[in-house]
């Protein structure tokens, strides 16, 4: 099994290499006044990283939320209530019910 995802991971290093090896090309990127040329790889590649770094700032509240439950200390198990496997018998009315007049 070990080899089968080694061999995933070659073939993957090498889509991607060759890709890169394809795409050498300078391209302008322009943003309102700002221009600069740059290979086309070396773009897809630092935008690549922006979005993974967004992604993971995207995640980091859950991540320290989660953690921080995880570091809570647990109840006592005998401050529980204790709750039997048997329902409690219905308990008896302290009062009888009062008669209502029959002229209402």
């Amino acid at each position: 099994m070990k080899a089968l995802g080694w061999i995933v991971r070659i073939v993957i290093f090498l889509f991607l290499f060759l890709f890169a090896l394809q795409n050498t090309e300078r391209v302008t990127i322009q943003f309102f006044e700002f221009k600069s040329r740059a290979p086309l790889v070396l773009l897809l590649l630092i935008f690549f990283a922006c979005g993974v770094v967004v992604g993971v700032a995207a995640c980091l509240p859950r991540l320290f939320k989660r953690r921080r439950e995880e570091a809570l200390p647990l109840p006592v198990a005998s401050s529980a209530p204790v709750i039997s496997a048997e329902p409690s018998p219905p308990s008896a009315p302290t009062t009888p019910p009062t008669a209502l007049p029959a002229n209402v």
